[in-house]
C-alpha cells in the first residue's frame, strides 16, 4: 500500500473546505483540525496542522509512528514542540509534556484522517510573526530559496545581504518565512557539504576544465600521508600569455583566503596594454626553501620551459635563494614598497611630512640614477642628519642590491618595482572568494577571476582595433606612434610626450650630445632630479638617457622625446619601439618563421629551390589527408626522408630564405631550434623527493616550433585519457590538507610575511634624544633638570587663586562705554 493516494478532481482537499468554510465558521482561525478530515498523504496533513499552529501561536513536529505486518506505515502522530520531558531537570529545555496533537490512521482507499484530536495546550502561545518564526516548523526554506543563498554565498556575499536580497523577492524583510539565525545556519551547512569530499570534488573541476582546454596543467605535491602539500595549476591562455609577455613576472603569497589556511601565490605579468596578466596559481601549506624551489621548477615547466628576465618578490630569504637556484640568469629584484614601508615606524620624528630628511630620502632612493650618486648621496644624508647607527638604515643599505634603483640599470622591469600587481590580483580574488573556502571553490571563484581579466584585456583588444587615437598635441611622432602603440601605451606616451613640453634642450655636440634641463629646476631640485644628459649615436637610431627609462619601461623618456622633437624628427627610431608593447604584442613566430611575421613586413622573394619545395610539400600533404592509408604512406616516407637526408643537409652554403632574411638585417643566428616532428609523450607520473611526492598531469617541455606534431588531434585525446585516467587513479589516493582555522571570525585581510611576523611592535621614541626604549622622564640626556612649576589656578574674573569664575563674588566690569557692568 502506497504512503498516499492519487489525486482527484472531484475530491475536496482540507484546506479548499477550511478556505471556503471560513465564513460559516465565525471563528478566529481559518483552518481546524476536526476528526474525521481525510488526507491525501501524511505531508497534506502536516501542512495542515502547521498551518493552525501558525495561526494559534505554537509550533509541530512529527512523533510516533507504526506500520503493520506488510511494513507500511498505518498510524502517524503530529504533536507540539512543547510535547514531552527534557533530558534533564536543570536545563534550557522548553518541554513541559503539552498533549495538543492529532493522530492519522490509514482509510480505505489508501487515505490518511483525523482519528484523535488535542486542542488543549499547558503553555502560553506566541503571538508575534517574529516569535512564531523561533519554531523550526515554521522555518521553511525551499529548494529554491536554498540554491540562491547557495550562489550568493559562493560570490563571497555575505549573509546580511543575502537574507537582505531574499527580503527583495518577498517585498518586505518582515515576509520573509525565516530567520537570519535560521538562514546563518543554512550558510554553515552549505560550507560543510562543500568541505566534504573536497579533493575529490577540485579533480572533477580539473577534469571538466581539461575537457574544455586541451592545454591545461595542473601539478599536486603530496607529503608521506598522501595529504595535498602544494597545488599549482595553470591553463592555455596563460601558457599563450606568458610565451607573449613572459619577460617580467611578480610572485606574492601574502593571502590566505581558504579553509586550511593555506598561503595562495600568484604568478602575474603585464600585457602589451599594460594589464595584469594571470600565469598561474598555487596553494602551498608552507613557504619553505624546498616548496619554492618546487614552485619555480613546476612554473618554468608548465610554461615550456621559458625563464622570466625579470622576477619581483618580496624579502623572503627562502624565496630568494630558490630563485637563486632555478632561475640562476634571471634578475630577482625586491619589491621596494616592503623594503620601505618600515620607514616612517623605525625613523620616527625624521621621517615626518614637513621634514627635510624625509624629501632628501625620497630623493635619494627615486630620482637617484648612478651607483655613485646613491652611494655618496647616502653617506651624505646619514653624516648631516647623524644616523650612521640607525638600524633600519643600516639594514636597508646592506640589502640595496636588491631594490635600489641604480642597481638595475639597464634591467627590463616593465616599469614594476615592486609586487603590487600580485597583490592587486590577491586583493580582487578576495571579492570572489569568500573566508575559509573549500580548495574546489577557491579554484572556480578563481576561475571567474580569470575570465573577468580576459573580458578586460578583449575589450582593450577591441579598443585598440577600432577605435581612433586621441591626438595630444599632433606633431608626427605622436601621429606615428598612435599606428604602432596600443591605444593604452598610447595613451602612456601621450603623458611622456605632455612632460616633454616642460624641459629645454642645450646641444653641447651636434647629434650626438645633449643637456635636457627642467624649465623650474630652481623650485624641484630638492625633491626631484632636473638636469639630464642624452647621447645620440647610429645616425639617430638610437637616443640613450641618463635616466634609463627605455632600458627599464621599454618606452622613451620624455629627455629624448623632446630631443627628437628639438631634431625635427618625424618617427620614432625603431629600435626605441619594443614590440611587446605594440599591436603586434602577440605575433611572435618561431626562429625559422619569424620573417612571416606582420611586423617583419613583407618576405623577401623565395629562391628557385625554397619555392619548389614548399609547392612539392604542399601537394604531398593534400595527397596523405585522403584517406588513412595515404596518410601512414606519406607520414612514413616523409618521416625517412627526413632522417636519410640529415647527413646531405649538414652543409649550408648561405643562400637559403632564412639566412638571407638574417643576412640581410644583421640579426646574429642563435642556436638552431630542433626541429625533428615527434609526437609528444604524456606526462602522468609521480615523482618522489626527500619528503614530498609529486603528481602531475601536464604536457613536457616544448619549444613554440612544437606547432609542427604531425597528430595533433590525436595527440589531444591520447593526453585526455592519459590524464583521466591519472586523476581517477590519484583522487582516490590524495588526501586534503589538515585544516587549519584561526581563532575568531575568518577574514581575508592580508596576511603578513614570514619575515614581518617576528618583528616587534612599533617603537615608541623620546621627546628629548628621539631615541627609543625610554620615554621623556627616563631619558639619559635630560640631566637633572628639574620640572617646571605648575602655574597656580586663578579666578577668570578677578584674578585671585582659591577660586573658580563661577563661585566668584566680584561684578564684571564693562570695558564698552556705555554697557552697563553685569551682575
Amino acid at each position: 500500500m502506497p504512503d498516499e493516494r492519487s489525486t482527484s478532481a472531484d475530491r475536496v482537499i482540507a484546506l479548499e473546505k477550511a478556505l471556503t468554510g471560513f465564513a460559516d465558521n465565525h471563528s478566529e482561525t481559518v483552518v481546524i483540525p476536526s476528526v474525521g478530515l481525510t488526507f491525501d498523504s501524511i505531508n497534506e496533513a502536516y501542512e495542515f496542522y502547521n498551518l493552525y499552529s501558525w495561526e494559534t501561536g505554537f509550533g509541530v513536529r512529527y512523533a510516533k509512528s507504526r506500520s503493520n505486518v506488510k511494513g507500511t506505515k498505518c498510524m502517524q502522530e503530529f504533536v507540539c514542540c512543547y510535547s514531552g520531558k527534557p533530558k534533564e531537570a536543570n536545563s534550557k529545555s522548553s518541554r513541559c509534556q503539552c498533549q495538543a496533537m492529532i493522530r492519522l490512521l490509514r482509510t480505505d482507499d489508501e487515505g490518511w484522517y483525523i482519528n484523535e484530536f488535542r486542542s488543549n495546550h499547558n503553555h502560553h502561545m506566541l503571538n508575534t510573526c517574529a516569535e512564531k518564526l523561533r519554531f523550526p516548523s515554521h522555518r521553511h526554506i525551499d529548494k529554491y530559496t536554498r540554491e540562491l543563498v547557495s550562489q550568493l554565498r559562493q560570490n563571497n556575499v555575505n549573509v546580511s545581504k543575502v537574507y537582505s536580497i531574499i527580503a527583495t523577492f518577498f517585498g518586505r524583510v518582515e515576509n520573509v518565512p525565516f530567520t537570519k539565525r535560521c538562514l546563518r545556519t543554512l550558510c554553515g551547512k552549505l560550507s560543510r557539504e562543500q568541505a566534504d569530499d573536497d579533493v575529490r570534488n577540485t579533480m572533477a573541476i580539473f577534469s571538466e576544465m581539461k575537457a574544455q582546454d586541451g592545454e591545461f596543467t595542473y601539478n599536486v605535491q603530496v607529503d608521506d600521508e598522501s595529504r595535498i602539500r602544494t597545488h599549482m595549476w595553470t591553463n592555455g591562455r596563460s601558457k599563450t600569455q606568458f610565451h607573449h609577455f613572459g619577460d617580467v613576472v611578480t610572485f606574492d603569497t601574502t593571502y590566505k583566503t581558504n579553509l586550511y589556511d593555506m598561503p595562495f601565490g600568484l604568478f602575474v605579468g603585464v600585457n602589451n596594454h599594460f594589464q595584469s596578466v594571470l600565469y598561474a596559481g598555487v596553494l602551498m601549506r608552507d613557504e619553505t626553501e624546498d616548496t619554492f624551489k618546487w614552485i619555480f621548477d613546476e612554473f618554468m615547466k608548465m610554461m615550456g620551459g621559458k625563464k622570466p628576465i625579470t622576477i619581483l618578490t618580496d624579502q623572503a630569504r627562502a624565496m630568494e635563494k630558490a630563485i637563486e637556484d632555478v632561475y640562476p640568469n634571471s634578475t630577482h629584484r625586491w619589491c621596494k614598497w616592503h623594503v620601505l614601508k618600515k620607514a616612517k615606524e623605525n625613523l620616527g620624528a625624521h621621517y615626518t611630512k614637513k621634514s627635510d630628511f624625509r624629501a632628501e630620502f625620497h630623493k635619494l632612493v627615486h630620482e637617484m640614477l648612478t651607483i655613485d650618486e646613491f652611494e655618496d648621496g647616502w653617506a651624505a644624508l646619514l653624516d648631516k642628519y647623524s644616523l650612521k647607527n640607525n638600524p633600519y638604515l643600516t639594514q636597508i643599505y646592506e640589502t640595496r642590491l636588491k631594490w635600489a634603483k641604480p642597481y638595475f640599470a639597464g634591467k627590463f622591469c616593465a616599469r614594476q618595482t615592486s609586487t603590487g600587481r600580485s597583490e592587486t590580483a590577491n586583493h580582487m580574488l578576495k571579492q570572489y572568494v569568500p573566508p575559509s573556502c573549500s580548495m574546489n571553490l577557491f579554484v572556480k571563484q578563481y576561475n571567474k577571476l580569470q575570465f573577468d581579466r580576459e573580458q578586460e584585456e578583449g575589450f582593450q583588444e577591441k579598443r585598440t582595433r577600432l577605435s581612433r587615437a586621441v591626438l595630444k598635441v599632433n606633431t608626427a611622432l605622436e601621429v606615428h606612434a598612435s599606428k604602432i602603440y596600443t591605444r593604452k601605451m598610447f595613451e602612456i606616451l601621450g603623458e611622456i610626450l605632455y612632460e616633454s613640453g616642460r624641459y629645454d634642450v642645450e646641444e653641447i655636440i651636434a647629434k650626438q650630445k645633449y643637456i635636457v634641463t627642467h624649465q623650474k629646476a630652481e623650485h624641484r631640485e630638492k625633491w626631484f632630479k632636473c638636469r639630464f644628459e642624452v647621447n645620440v649615436t647610429d645616425n639617430l637610431g638610437y637616443f640613450s638617457c641618463i635616466c634609463g627609462l627605455f632600458e627599464h619601461m621599454g618606452m622613451v623618456c620624455c629627455h629624448s622625446l623632446q630631443v627628437m622633437v628639438f631634431l625635427r624628427l618625424k618617427q620614432i627610431p625603431p629600435r626605441h619601439i619594443l614590440k611587446r608593447w605594440s599591436i603586434h604584442g602577440r605575433d611572435n613566430l618561431p626562429g625559422h618563421l619569424k620573417h612571416y611575421q606582420q611586423d617583419m613586413g613583407p618576405p623577401d622573394a623565395p629562391t628557385f629551390r625554397h619555392s619548389a619545395l614548399y609547392i612539392t610539400a604542399l601537394e604531398v600533404a593534400n595527397m596523405g589527408d585522403r584517406n588513412p592509408a595515404a596518410f601512414e604512406f606519406m607520414m612514413s616516407g616523409l618521416v625517412e626522408l627526413r632522417t636519410r637526408g640529415g647527413e646531405v643537409c649538414a652543409f649550408n652554403d648561405g643562400l637559403g630564405v632564412v639566412e638571407q632574411q638574417v643576412s640581410n638585417n644583421a640579426v646574429a643566428v642563435g642556436p638552431k631550434l630542433n626541429t625533428i616532428s615527434s609526437v609528444r609523450s604524456v606526462e602522468g607520473n609521480r615523482t618522489k623527493s626527500r619528503d614530498a611526492t609529486s603528481v602531475s598531469v601536464h604536457p613536457p617541455m616544448s619549444q613554440a616550433s612544437e606547432a609542427s606534431c604531425p597528430n595533433g588531434d590525436g595527440y589531444n585525446s591520447e593526453f585526455s585519457e592519459a590524464a583521466s585516467r591519472l586523476m581517477t587513479n590519484t583522487e582516490e589516493e590524495l588526501l586534503a590538507p589538515e585544516r587549519n582555522k584561526k581563532r575568531g571570525r575568518p577574514t581575508t585581510s592580508r596576511d603578513k610575511a614570514p619575515y614581518e611576523k617576528d618583528s616587534a611592535k612599533r617603537s615608541r621614541f623620546c621627546s628629548v634624544c628621539r631615541g627609543k626604549g625610554h620615554k621623556s622622564s627616563t631619558c639619559p640626556d635630560r640631566g637633572d633638570v628639574p620640572k617646571k612649576e605648575r602655574k597656580v589656578a586663578t579666578c577668570g574674573k578677578c584674578g585671585v587663586p582659591g577660586h573658580r569664575r563661577t563661585t566668584c563674588s566680584k561684578p564684571l566690569m564693562s570695558t564698552m562705554a556705555g554697557v552697563p557692568p553685569s551682575h
